[in-house]
């Protein structure tokens, strides 16, 4: 990372220390990932930590002995081809169980890896590449054309290397060049907590990715507090259907149960008529999920009595907006508890869940009752609260930006001192989230986000939460799905606008909507117009990117809606 000023580290440090223990008096006795590895290998040898299915439904399986042996093969590799620790190695591919083996490996190596979104353009990815100083690429197969004509754009990416089951290029082929290496490593430096881990890209719409750059140390500690949290054992086995190149696939659903000595089953994707079934036949007892993916398992049409899921615990949430409506939806239906949580790359992933020891009636009503689903407590490892604009706390029931402060905070954005100095301002980390808390009978802060401080729709001067107006639309017949959108308008600033998916096969008029948006919203708020869509651009991870669908209403940009009439009114 480039030189940061005096002032800008102590911010840094204080949010990274909770209740006055900074992150130099560790809370976990792994001294690295590779060390945590190790201890688990020699005490659960042939006991199976990975299963991985492709899109095909092909199962494989991995020992914690096997899969420890081909990490340190690939780790072998990587010597080979000049990587060292520090060195940035990037991962273009979709979920796969070599991918994990590439993680470790470079964990193992003190390198740090640089995941890849396969769904970014060409442009961010060559930014990526060339911005984190990417020495190595492993490229899956179907992948390795299009990075190999980014190559001549990233001086620094000397070495591709191609993943898969056919070769493309003549450059190296992963699979045939590890075979024949030592199934032992030891690295050529001691690598510490202190050791860069991952450079995770955010996904913003706008503007070029902030490289979060994250230490071993906070992999561990967030692991330990998730393990921690959801009481997690060595029997215990998860599920991962989201994208290992985000942090929520990677921390929650590879390092976890690691950490805790369980296994995970690792699919490709998600697929909606697979998801029951596989946790069915794997005795999976936790997954961890975004709330679109709840969204398409209530419109499959899924008979849970074709499973046995005795042993199914609940499902975690986070990573995007969870409307009270669909949560309540979905426990309904499926009578499964969401342990809804919140976290963000910056703080490695979760800091906080709601409990999942409490009365059934009690966690309806965290999930219900105040307008939002509660995102919960903050876990141990970490302080958070909620701040004015100035950095000062604010009361309980009002709305300012949530901040967070531990031993998961990221070590800082790479390169980037202006975000650093913004982020770090007032000693926490400050989320660009706007949310709230309310205190329960015990005195514990149950926390609510109310929507990305960006996406705040600002209309005459008055702040409105998308998330408020989603609520509504989603909860509307008919609907599949819907966002609200703020649009560049005239008179207000801006205007209020809908993004609606109808399910399939019904047709649904935009009066319709806005009348029944209106009898449940003030004008202010509700919907002035509404577009409707075959698809809502989402992230790889589900979250809404309403910035996406601002220029579909770019004609009612001089039109001034009259609340008297109903009807937008043109002067």
């Amino acid at each position: 990372m480039s030189e940061l000023s005096h002032g800008i580290l102590q911010n840094i440090l204080r949010a990274q220390t909770v209740d006055g223990v900074p992150p130099s008096e560790p809370i976990v006795s792994h001294t690295s990932i590779g060390a945590l590895l190790e201890t688990q290998v020699d005490q659960y040898e042939d006991k199976i930590f990975l299963i991985f299915y492709d899109d095909g439904g092909h199962r494989k399986e991995f020992s914690y002995r096997e899969l420890y042996e081909e990490v340190c093969k690939t780790a072998n590799f990587l010597k080979a081809k000049g990587i060292g620790p520090g060195d940035r190695i990037a991962t273009v591919s979709h979920n796969h169980s070599d991918v994990v083996i590439q993680y470790f490996a470079a964990f193992l190596l003190g390198a740090v890896v640089v995941p890849i979104n396969i769904g970014e353009d060409d442009k961010r990815i060559t930014y990526i590449l060339s911005n984190s100083n990417t020495k190595l690429a492993f490229v899956r197969d179907e992948y390795v054309e299009r990075i190999v004509a980014l190559q001549d754009d990233v001086p620094s990416m000397k070495v591709i290397v191609q993943c898969g089951s056919r070769k493309v290029t003549d450059i190296p082929f992963y699979p045939a060049e590890i075979s024949q290496l030592p199934a032992r490593f030891s690295p050529s430096k001691r690598i510490t907590h202190d050791d860069e881990a991952l450079i995770v890209y955010t996904s913003g719409t706008t503007g070029l990715p902030k490289g979060v750059v994250l230490n071993q140390y906070n992999l561990l500690v967030d692991a330990h507090a998730i393990t921690d949290w959801h009481r997690l054992s060595d029997d215990q086995r998860m599920m991962c259907v989201l994208p290992i190149h985000h942090v929520n696939g990677t921390v929650v659903t590879l390092m976890t149960p690691l950490y805790c000595g369980g296994s995970v089953v690792l699919n490709q994707r998600f697929r909606s008529e697979k998801f029951f079934e596989r946790i069915s036949i794997e005795k999976v007892h936790v997954v961890s999920v975004v709330p679109t993916l709840l969204q398409f398992l209530l419109h499959a049409k899924i008979q849970l009595g074709s499973y046995i899921l005795g042993q199914f615990r609940h499902i975690i949430c986070g990573a995007g907006p969870l409307t009270v409506d669909l949560a309540m939806k979905f426990e309904d239906h499926f009578n499964i508890r969401i342990v809804h949580g919140y976290g963000l790359s910056e703080t490695t992933c979760y800091s906080c869940f709601l409990p999942i020891d409490l009365e059934r009636a009690n966690h309806k009503r965290w999930l219900s009752k105040y307008g939002f689903p509660s995102i919960g407590v903050a876990m141990p490892v970490n302080e958070m609260t909620i701040h004015d604009e100035r950095g000062n706390e604010i009361n309980e029931g009002e709305r300012g930006e949530i901040v967070i402060r531990g031993h998961n905070v990221m070590k800082g954005y790479f390169e980037n001192p202006e975000a650093n100095e913004k982020t770090f301002a007032h000693g926490w980390f400050r989320s660009g989230d706007e949310g709230f808390y309310q205190i329960d009978d015990e005195g514990r802060k149950f926390f609510f986000i109310t929507g990305r401080l960006k996406e705040l729709i600002i209309r005459g001067g008055v702040n409105i939460s998308p998330f408020e107006i989603d609520e509504v639309l989603m909860n509307i017949p008919g609907v599949a799905a819907g966002i609200a959108v703020g649009f560049e308008n005239e008179w207000y600033g801006e205007e209020v606008g809908a993004y609606v998916k109808p399910k399939d096969g019904l047709t649904l008029s935009e009066k319709d909507i806005l009348g029944i948006c209106r009898k449940q919203l003030p004008f202010s708020k509700a919907p002035k117009v509404v577009i409707f869509g075959d698809d809502l651009p989402v992230t790889s991870t589900g979250k809404y990117q309403r910035n996406k669908c601002k220029h579909l209403f770019a004609k009612w940009k001089a039109v001034q809606f009259n609340e008297k009439r109903g009807d937008p009114k043109q002067e």
